[in-house]
């Protein structure tokens, strides 16, 4: 009897002692599962006005900015608000020595300035549909995992043409809670994007690398952009006819400012999360995956930041590859600690062994879920030096830029070996790579390059069992005595890869005879030899494996569900629009140590350091500073408030994301996550794990009283 008990002690307590306010909901289905505890916790809105298809929402406001972060229209005028660290590449590719953007800033005065971004785009959803009944009822249990595949695409992508049927808009079907339901999302996409306007990088990305992932927070992390459309207020690409895209919905902007406690949700793109994995998963990731990465990034992040600051152009080129890099570095190695801290791998071993009992206790249980977790052990013990050769390689594959750029010749090389070859594709092939060659070297320096070269290389061969490794290695220790330095400098001096006016005066001769350079060229050998191991050795190894673990997942998923019957399952997020809700307050990560929730102007003077470049200070801003000239922007202290944080459940993707409160009203601009809290995409701990936003006041300051752009915020429709 005392077993019994202790079961349903486990189902009614462990998702009210767990899940607390986590959680990243479809919007559409709030009001099935979150509006009542929403309203609870004091938002005063209804689903319907957050999410609807028959009137004009909140959702209609939020858009996918780029390709993965999350924007918010704030104007009649499709004025856009997003990250600076989502704007960074636009800011970047308009930038010069002579014309320094991202030091200096940049604000168009008028329309006419506003700087177009070919390529960038803003994606609008105009609805969601479950799918589930449709797609599901195609399948049956005999089916294999490739006959399921197969079958669920089939259906999928006639969902998809059904849907896209004379509109212009586009859809995506995907599966949520592994297979177990599918969702439709139909999107509408702008092509003409313009940047409006940017902080000095001394505000936009006060802290650097440095404060990333960190809490106490005192950065400006916003940019301001603008969506066109043609008259008709349709997408259109770029044109000097097109006119200021005018929304079914903007957002309005408070001034009231917040209170430790207060409601707030955030409305965005969270991008990936894996809450349901088992032990095993956890314990791959934590304990083989993530040293791996770490320590291959903390090589490569040495060799960037060791030129740049030697020289202002390098820094200028690497600046977006340094903050890619070091951005997963540093998120991994708080995400390691937290679940180390949480003890999350005995957590889910715990609920494994609960859950086996469970289904042990009866007998179509049994046959159903009894079998899982020894599976899953299995498969992870077979995938482990898998897991390890794909993390040493990927990170090898995306380190080694010149090896990255031979690809661009793959399809070159085809096209020119063909019995027939197409004359007319091959020219065409040219000048895309000419064009890829442009972007390539305008933000590229071979010295570093040729160095990540060798370093990494070295590690792959040092630290992998030598069966994993592909033949290139061998090759390498035999020819060059395992010296990765001297392979790399020859490599360097014999590749027309390595510098922008070689491969434009090799294309300038080109004919189809020389497809024999290409594929004699150390660089491009290097790729292939890269590119053909993974998708020969180590992509078919892990494949099947892949299979069996989604399979068992859907199967693991569908028997938690079972068991924890009170509790409330949201899917991983997977880029799609999600709402997540909580409350603003700050956290203590360690003994006799408490963070406020909010930071100030103060703390941004108090960290200043004219030494270290990502603590600089503008001087207009201390200028500001001293006359205490905030205008209306001040809280009720008096004081410029620049950052808060709140228990709000984000991941990546949700950068950009509004920070609303209680009314819908936006109150800041979601940015990052605190370090102590990273292993939230894995695990969530209500105690520990907090969004960091900027305070959307601090925006505004810097967009008028700093930059004087204060025509932007007559645009806007301001609360206070």
């Amino acid at each position: 009897m005392k077993r019994v008990i202790s079961f349903l002690i486990i189902i009614v307590l462990l998702p009210s002692l767990l899940l607390a306010k986590e959680g990243m909901w479809i919007p559409s289905l709030l009001n099935k599962f979150v509006e009542k505890d929403m309203r609870k916790m004091g938002m005063r809105l209804t689903a319907e006005e957050i999410y609807s298809i028959n009137q004009a929402s909140l959702k209609d406001a939020i858009i996918i900015f780029g390709g993965g972060c999350t924007g918010e229209v704030v104007s009649d005028q499709g004025l856009v608000l997003t990250n600076h660290h989502c704007g960074y590449g636009a800011i970047q590719s308009h930038s010069s020595v002579e014309h320094d953007y991202l030091t200096n800033g940049f604000w168009a005065m008028s329309k006419e300035e506003e700087l177009p971004n070919p390529g960038l785009t803003a994606t609008f959803l105009v609805r969601i549909e479950d799918v589930s009944e449709k797609v599901l009822a195609e399948l049956n249990d005999n089916m294999t995992e490739a006959e399921r595949s197969a079958a669920v695409k089939e259906k999928t992508d006639a969902l998809i043409a059904e849907a896209e049927k004379d509109t212009h808009y586009k859809a995506v079907v995907k599966p949520f809670y592994y297979g177990n339901e599918y969702y439709m999302f139909l999107y509408e996409e702008y092509k003409d994007v313009r940047l409006v306007g940017a902080p000095p990088s001394n505000i936009g990305k006060f802290g650097g690398d440095t404060d990333n992932w960190m809490w106490p927070r005192h950065t400006g992390d916003f940019s301001v952009f603008r969506i066109y459309a043609d008259k008709d207020n349709n997408p259109a690409e770029y044109s000097e006819d097109n006119v200021p895209y005018k929304p079914m919905k903007h957002l309005k902007i408070s001034l009231k400012g917040y209170e430790k406690d207060d409601f707030t949700f955030v409305f965005g793109y969270p991008g990936s999360t894996e809450q349901y994995l088992p032990s095993f998963a956890i314990d791959n990731i934590v304990n083989e995956v993530n040293p791996i990465r770490i320590d291959m990034r903390t090589e490569r992040l040495d060799i960037m930041n060791k030129y740049m600051e030697q020289d202002q152009k390098i820094r200028i080129q690497y600046a977006a590859k340094y903050a890619g890099t070091s951005n997963g570095w540093k998120k991994w190695q708080g995400e390691n600690r937290g679940i180390e801290r949480m003890d999350a791998i005995g957590k889910k071993q715990h609920l494994e062994k609960h859950f086996m009992e469970w289904a042990a206790m009866n007998d179509q249980r049994s046959k159903l879920y009894g079998g899982l977790v020894p599976a899953f052990e299995e498969i992870y013990t077979n995938l482990e030096p898998y897991s390890r050769a794909r993390a040493f390689l990927l990170e090898t594959l995306f380190g080694i830029e010149i090896s990255r750029f031979s690809r661009n010749f793959k399809k070159l090389v085809t096209l020119s070996n063909a019995d027939d070859p197409d004359e007319k594709a091959i020219e065409e092939q040219i000048e895309k790579i000419r064009k890829a060659a442009k972007g390539h070297f305008k933000n590229y320096h071979a010295p570093i390059d040729k160095e990540i070269t060798a370093k990494m290389l070295d590690l792959y061969f040092h630290r992998l069992n030598r069966d994993l490794q592909p033949q290139i290695i061998t090759e390498i220790i035999q020819d060059y005595d395992a010296d990765f330095t001297a392979y790399a400098e020859e490599l360097f001096d014999d590749s027309f890869m390595s510098s922008e006016k070689e491969v434009n005066e090799f294309l300038d001769k080109y004919k189809t005879r020389k497809a024999k350079k290409i594929e004699k060229d150390p660089a491009y050998v290097l790729g292939e030899a890269l590119y053909n191991h993974y998708f020969s050795n180590i992509l078919p190894a892990t494949s099947q494996w892949d299979s069996d673990l989604d399979s068992l997942q859907r199967i693991y998923i569908r028997g938690l569900k079972e068991y924890q019957k009170n509790r409330r399952f949201y899917p991983d997020a997977n880029f799609t629009l999600r709402v997540t809700y909580g409350k603003i307050q700050g956290y203590e990560p360690r003994d006799a140590v408490a963070y406020e929730y909010f930071t100030t102007l103060e703390g941004v003077m108090a960290k200043e350091d004219p030494d270290i470049y990502d603590y600089v200070v503008e001087d207009k801003l201390k200028e500001l500073y001293h006359k205490k000239d905030y205008g209306r922007y001040a809280g009720d202290d008096g004081k410029m408030h620049v950052c808060f944080i709140a228990s709000n459940h984000t991941s990546g993707g949700n950068s950009g994301s509004p920070v609303l409160n209680a009314d819908g009203h936006l109150i800041g601009l979601n940015f990052d996550r605190n370090w102590e809290g990273t292993m939230s995409d894995l695990m969530y701990d209500p105690d520990m794990c907090r969004n960091i936003t900027l305070d959307v006041r601090y925006a505004l300051f810097i967009i008028d009283k700093f930059a004087g752009a204060g025509h932007l915020i007559d645009e806007m429709t301001i609360i206070e």
